[in-house]
């Protein structure tokens, strides 16, 4: 069982999608992954979203002009994406046992998103095979982008994965370290609580 599932039952897609929206009703800006992800890509792009959730980041990519696909674990999650936007391909399944030939990129995707600290919450022991299936899932030239918390002030569990094991997982993946920042503003890293990574195949 994924940490996600531990914390939330799988049932918490609504609750989960209230929250933002509310914090959307203040002014504050949202679309901060999409963004990063947008500009490093080329119109167009074939982009998955891993670990979606309701949608949100898929979903803006999508109208900044992108092809997008999300998966998740979570029905609950999918459900809300799904009716926001049924054009969009959705499929549940659980990333470390993901086959990209069934998500119908058979070319690869350009970019693949996890937002929202996805390896931090994955079930235990698993963190390797789900990079190597997401790896899997890009095109030669691909990007994975991750953004994850690395202390207990910015995750709902405590640290589960360094990023010394991250990019070592990817290495072992056959992806290469490009950039790394400490925001999706990409605000330079500095050795704090947060990192967003980019890695290339």
């Amino acid at each position: 069982m994924s940490r996600w599932e531990e914390l939330t039952g799988g049932t918490s897609g609504d609750e989960y999608a209230a929250r933002f929206a509310a914090l959307a009703a203040t002014g504050r800006d949202m679309h901060g992954e999409a963004r990063f992800c947008d500009a490093l890509v080329a119109p167009g792009a074939r982009i998955l979203d891993a670990g979606c959730g309701t949608g949100r980041v898929a979903i803006r990519l999508a109208e900044l002009g992108h092809d997008c696909t999300g998966v998740d674990l979570d029905a609950s999650m999918l459900a809300v994406a799904r009716k926001a936007a049924p054009e969009l391909r959705w499929f549940e399944a659980d990333l470390s046992r993901l086959d990209p030939d069934a998500l119908g990129f058979e070319a690869g995707f350009d970019l693949v998103v996890a937002a929202g600290n996805i390896f931090p919450l994955l079930a235990p022991g698993t963190e390797a095979e789900t990079v190597r299936r997401l790896a899997g899932a890009l095109r030669d030239g691909g990007l994975l982008v991750s953004g994850f918390g690395l202390d207990r002030a910015h995750l709902p569990v405590e640290p589960t994965i360094t990023l010394a094991e991250y990019d070592a997982h990817c290495t072992a993946a056959g992806l290469t370290l490009v950039d790394r920042f400490a925001t999706w503003d990409a605000a330079p890293y500095d050795d704090g609580g947060y990192a967003v990574n980019v890695h290339v195949r």
